[in-house]
């Protein structure tokens, strides 16, 4: 929870049954349509996941206007590691709010094959609701136009990897859609396409001529069976 949250739910509705001190948030934050579920420690899954770009703008434009600094961040987030959990914590301490868009299931394929993501992007969602600090997610679809999201929540604070964006990009973007950008080093020792090859290697499936000769010879046994 941020300094600034915790400045305006002291000044909330007293309740008797707590000696008259603060038990809620500053009627203003109701008032501007934020849900308190975003800032609690639960994941709340059904509050925390707005697939409407439109809806997160209005969420952030109320957010702002009770002076909170809005970050964004994307990815895959495919395998949940201890550098993704680093990366989003990393990236939440550039404001008060975070806000993640996820890459859909069809925008994975169509960039890394047929074999990815691993994991489906409803999960996915779920595990990066998960992670510490993360206020609001979203999902990143190929139909979208170009910087959609970004120019959706006009972040205070863009962050991304250092293969995100060029120079020129970075250059575009903090003049018409955000604040600035900030560049992080990736922080997993071993990336989730590279995991995925080792477990591979270690349990090579067979040949797929292999599997379709044995499937033929099981059949074929099968038929000689049913003709004697």
């Amino acid at each position: 929870m941020t300094r600034l949250w915790q400045r305006l739910t002291r000044h909330g509705t007293p309740d008797a049954t707590a000696n008259g001190r603060p038990s809620g948030p500053a009627p203003l934050i109701q008032t501007l349509g934020v849900s308190n579920s975003l800032f609690a420690d639960a994941s709340n899954f059904e509050q925390r996941f707005v697939e409407d770009y439109a809806k997160i703008e209005e969420t952030v434009n109320a957010l702002r206007t009770l002076g909170f600094k809005i970050v964004l961040t994307s990815g895959s987030f495919d395998i949940i590691h201890e550098g993704h959990s680093m990366y989003l914590e990393a990236a939440r301490q550039f404001g008060d709010f975070l806000i993640v868009g996820l890459d859909s299931d069809e925008k994975i394929r169509a960039r890394k094959g047929e074999n990815r993501p691993v994991v489906p992007q409803m999960e996915r969602l779920r595990m990066v609701t998960h992670q510490r600090g993360v206020g609001l997610v979203t999902l990143k679809q190929t139909h979208h136009p170009k910087w959609a999201l970004i120019k959706a929540v006009h972040p205070d604070v863009l962050v991304a990897t250092e293969d995100t964006y060029t120079k020129a990009e970075i250059r575009e973007l903090e003049a018409s859609c955000c604040g600035r950008v900030e560049v992080l080093d990736r922080m997993a020792t071993v990336s989730t396409s590279a995991r995925l090859r080792e477990i591979i290697m270690a349990n090579p499936a067979p040949p797929v001529s292999a599997v379709n000769a044995g499937s033929a010879r099981s059949k074929l046994a099968s038929a000689t069976r049913t003709a004697k």
